[in-house]
């Protein structure tokens, strides 16, 4: 099989499904964008932090490749069965970021991200994470886009958050608060 086809030398693209739309067709732009998220999440996993993290971070990979899939469908044209999101994907990211938070110290203000890298890696992945839930919105205002990707998306961007606290801790990074200037 070749990588390459040829079919979108002209800016053109095919949903699953065979509609053709434009490459910059929003809802080329919501699963580009997840699939943006996604590869910054596997540089989070690629950094030293422990088998419990990397382990969810792979899953959240998974949820992700069925998000894109999702939003790669034409929900009108597309026969071809897809996975679907569980509410249980979005339950255990919200367990997880209260089992992350029983540990860490209260939050007193506004934190300016980075104190090392993987946790500035964090901190890249939730706004990716964020743009990608706008773009998800935006698609969704004229098209299908299921519930649960979208609440999924908002979940993971705050457990993306968590995550940086988390490693910020274990990896004695320091938390700098923003303090306004006025």
């Amino acid at each position: 099989m070749k990588i390459y086809t040829k079919t979108g030398d002209k800016g053109q693209t095919s949903l699953i499904g065979g509609t053709r739309v434009p490459k910059h067709h929003v809802r080329i732009e919501a699963y580009g964008t997840v699939d943006e998220l996604n590869s910054w999440i596997g540089l989070i996993r690629d950094q030293s932090i422990g088998a419990d993290i990397s382990e969810l971070l792979l899953e959240i990979q998974d949820r992700l490749f069925t998000i894109g899939s999702s939003l790669a469908s034409d929900p009108d044209k597309s026969k071809m069965k897809i996975p679907d999101l569980k509410e249980e994907d979005i339950l255990l990211l919200e367990k997880k970021m209260d089992q992350m938070n029983e540990t860490l110290p209260e939050m007193r203000s506004f934190l300016l991200p980075g104190g090392h890298t993987t946790v500035s890696y964090c901190h890249i992945a939730r706004c990716v994470c964020r743009r990608a839930e706008r773009a998800t919105i935006r698609l969704s205002e004229n098209e299908f886009v299921a519930d649960l990707v979208v609440k999924y998306l908002n979940r993971l961007s705050d457990y993306l958050f968590v995550l940086s606290r988390r490693l910020s801790s274990d990896l004695k990074a320091p938390e700098i608060p923003w303090k306004a200037r006025m």
